[in-house]
């Protein structure tokens, strides 16, 4: 077959954007790559999910939220929408995410941050049904795709929640949610699911599973769990918390200052993301619930950070932005609370740490944007969408790519960068 100049034309921009590792506005994704280290933040609307391809093709789920849809708040103009539509759940809505850029089969690890339905899911009337078992969220998403080890922080501290829960009456929303949850455990563990405790310090309790000795620079590091902090070296850690009294509760840390918190390194590369830490101790606030500043201690200097809880008023202090300084914020947003105007003056400020950085947030909704006023449109480089960091063999090079949350299928909004690591 004879080929014209127009022909050959097309073949080359064709092979141009299949070889290229990202793509123009409108385009599709261009497909994961073995080297590559794509770290996904789906947005549904609903909560936070965000899903880590490694470059050895090692999968990691990072929470998978879905808010109650019977509370009024959920639906309220003080929150955002599903997306891209209701027809369907949001834990299928993060499955079909995750079969869009890794259709093979499996998720290697599941990580719940902590225990908060907008991070691992909701009981609630009417809805999904396996038998017994409600789909939401983490249980949803495992009906949907099988995850082989589930990774969580250990529940019997501060104290065990059936001491608790079993007060409350049998109909209670969050006694519901988690025995919704342990009979997920239970069916789940019959068909082979591993479930572990997340070991502060360990950097090898999160591995690479298919061919780790090609990429020998690349490692998931657990920092935080419960009170457990890493030092910053070796394996070391300290607790956090002071010892509680079991019967005052003002002496229990709560659910969100428990939070998992992890740091993926890949070459000259650093992502962080810690749940919804808090790290600003308000009147009435124990010292200790600034969890933020020793963890940001351990972490050092990293490229992209995601906002510790949305970056809601309580979290992302002075230290922590001082610490990090990365050149990349992503905030995963649900509520016109996030983010707190004072957390933004925070993170863009030159006083504590030069430099450029940009923004990226999966929801930014208008009534935030109405009262914060021009320092959103200074600071972020987009308010809608899905938000992928991919960075290239070699952990030298980044890219952030913005994806189109209002369809099912993942094209390209935006493409920024290249953004070139920082190293330690």
């Amino acid at each position: 077959m004879k080929l014209t100049c127009c022909s050959l034309f097309l073949l080359w921009v064709t092979g141009l954007y299949a070889q290229s590792p990202v793509a123009v506005s409108g385009q599709p994704l261009p497909a994961w790559q073995p080297g590559y280290l794509d770290l996904h933040h789906i947005n549904t609307g609903r909560g936070n999910a965000a899903f880590y391809i490694l470059p050895d093709g090692t999968t990691v789920l990072f929470d998978a939220g879905e808010l109650d849809p019977s509370e009024a708040r959920t639906t309220s103009k003080r929150n955002t929408a599903l997306v891209p539509d209701g027809s369907r759940q949001p834990y299928e809505w993060i499955a079909n995410y995750i079969r869009q850029v890794k259709p093979e089969t499996g998720i290697d690890y599941a990580v719940i941050s902590h225990f908060h339905d907008d991070h691992f899911g909701s009981w609630y009337p009417g809805m999904p049904m396996r038998g017994k078992l409600g789909l939401s969220g983490i249980t949803g998403v495992a009906e949907l795709i099988p995850i082989r080890t589930l990774l969580t922080r250990d529940p019997s501290y501060p104290v065990d929640p059936g001491r608790t829960l079993n007060a409350l009456p049998a109909d209670n929303h969050y006694r519901k949610t988690w025995e919704n949850y342990q009979a997920f455990l239970e069916d789940r563990r019959a068909k082979g699911l591993t479930s572990e405790y997340l070991k502060a310090g360990s950097r090898s309790q999160i591995r690479l599973l298919h061919h780790p000795a090609d990429y020998r620079n690349c490692y998931v590091q657990n920092v935080k769990s419960n009170g457990w902090i890493w030092t910053g070296h070796d394996t070391s850690v300290q607790q956090h918390f002071p010892p509680i009294d079991t019967a005052n509760r003002k002496t229990w840390p709560d659910e969100n200052s428990l939070s998992n918190v992890l740091l993926i390194r890949y070459g000259n590369f650093s992502y962080y993301s810690g749940g919804d830490c808090p790290g600003n101790v308000f009147l009435g606030d124990a010292p200790w619930r600034d969890v933020e500043t020793p963890v940001a201690r351990a972490v050092g200097a990293v490229d992209v950070a995601t906002m510790d809880h949305h970056g809601n008023r309580d979290a992302v202090n002075e230290f922590q932005v001082r610490t990090l300084r990365p050149r990349v914020w992503i905030e995963q947003v649900w509520t016109a609370d996030h983010p707190g105007h004072e957390v933004l003056i925070r993170a863009t400020s030159p006083l504590l740490y030069e430099g450029p950085r940009d923004l990226f947030a999966t929801n930014f909704m208008e009534a935030n944007q109405l009262v914060i006023g021009p320092l959103v449109e200074r600071s972020y480089r987009s308010l809608q969408g899905h938000i992928l960091v991919r960075v290239l063999p070699g952990g030298t090079t980044y890219y952030v790519i913005t994806l189109d949350d209002s369809r099912p299928d993942l094209r390209v909004k935006s493409v920024f960068g290249p953004y070139t690591a920082k190293g330690r």
